[in-house]
């Protein structure tokens, strides 16, 4: 039978190979709140490699809480344009007015659930990290660490009761307790960096004698998953309406709902049937010589999507949205799957206006 987990022997790990990384302090630092919140906001469903980008350019404009809370949000989403899941942004920027109010951020778990846009899992990593609570927060890298480490071969999502069960088993280790902040991060690491999705490095493990996974062989493929569904399709079209002066119709999005309060393009609704050039051209914002110029694809969570992409030159627009300028796009609040759309009508439009 594999030995018990020692919590000792992941800090000892931890301790010389912790990943050196924006939002974490050094070692023998205090955290900072604020960089631990922003950083788990941002690191919900996103890459590390990608969030470090965004965190620093948040950083050189918003360098404290105070500073975010006192921006407009329009600021904030044309800020965190790209990195997805935008109502992450809108709850980011409630939080941090109700926080910086507050004085702070409170010390307390169940607090911090209370304040926008933090969940149980993020309330346990920012009070593990930045306050030392006890408390050992599953996130997909040690989801995956705990599956193998206890060989919990049931699929997810069922196997999410073992799983905090296993993480509450861990937790409770004296070492944990002691050292909550580091404890959570050496599991963050453990996942990323030896206990990876494919080919983990059993060898480099320091867990490795006491992993069920690894004595059954079957470490590699857990944690087990359902097979997903089909992920559905939708359809519309985008259109690039710009004037003589060179400046670009867009509109807002609902606050609510997908892609809430950010800017778009004029367009026609996602539906699951394709749009006939016909059907997509009545609803212009208004009447001019169209051209067409492909599709672009993007994936959301839960569908996929192709836009078709129209662009027009009037001496004059007459439509309902707001007008910028074309030099002044990369400002703009746009998600991913616009600055897509824009992209196809900015270099691909034809020089004669010539419709297809």
């Amino acid at each position: 039978m594999p030995n018990e987990p020692s919590i000792a022997a992941l800090l000892a790990w931890y301790d010389g190979n912790r990943r050196s990384l924006p939002w974490r302090a050094g070692s023998g630092e205090a955290a900072d709140p604020y960089r631990v919140w922003l950083s788990e906001i941002m690191l919900q469903q996103t890459t590390v490699a990608a969030v470090i980008p965004y965190f620093a350019r948040f950083l050189t404009r918003f360098p404290t809480l105070a500073a975010l809370a006192a921006a407009p949000l329009d600021e904030v989403l044309a800020l965190w344009a790209g990195l997805g899941y935008y109502a992450r942004a809108r709850n980011l920027h409630a939080c941090a007015r109700l926080v910086a109010e507050a004085g702070g951020f409170p010390a307390d778990p169940r607090a911090l659930r209370a304040l926008p846009g933090i969940g149980a899992y993020t309330a346990t990593a920012i009070g593990a990290i930045a306050f030392g609570l006890p408390g050992i927060p599953l996130d997909g890298n040690v989801e995956r660490v705990l599956a193998r480490l206890f060989a919990i071969a049931t699929p997810l999502p069922a196997a999410r009761p073992a799983l905090r069960a296993a993480a509450l088993h861990l937790g409770a280790d004296p070492a944990a307790i002691a050292r909550a902040s580091d404890t959570a991060q050496a599991l963050f690491d453990l996942g990323a960096g030896i206990c990876t999705p494919t080919n983990p490095d059993c060898p480099r493990c320091p867990w490795q004698a006491a992993c069920a996974g690894h004595a059954a062989g079957i470490a590699a493929s857990l944690p087990r998953r359902l097979a997903k569904p089909a992920r559905p399709r939708r359809f519309g079209a985008q259109f690039w309406l710009i004037d003589a002066t060179g400046r670009v119709l867009l509109r807002r999005r609902p606050a609510r709902g997908l892609l809430g309060g950010m800017s778009e393009l004029p367009g026609t609704p996602w539906r699951p049937e394709p749009w006939t050039r016909a059907e997509a051209l009545a609803q212009a914002p208004m009447p001019a010589a169209w051209y067409h110029h492909g599709e672009v694809s993007h994936v959301f969570t839960h569908f996929a999507l192709t836009l078709g992409v129209f662009s027009a030159t009037v001496s004059c627009i007459e439509a309902d949205g707001y007008l910028c300028p074309s030099a002044a796009l990369a400002a703009e609040a746009l998600p991913s799957v616009m600055r897509k759309c824009v992209a196809l009508a900015q270099g691909n439009a034809p020089m004669t206006g010539k419709r297809r």
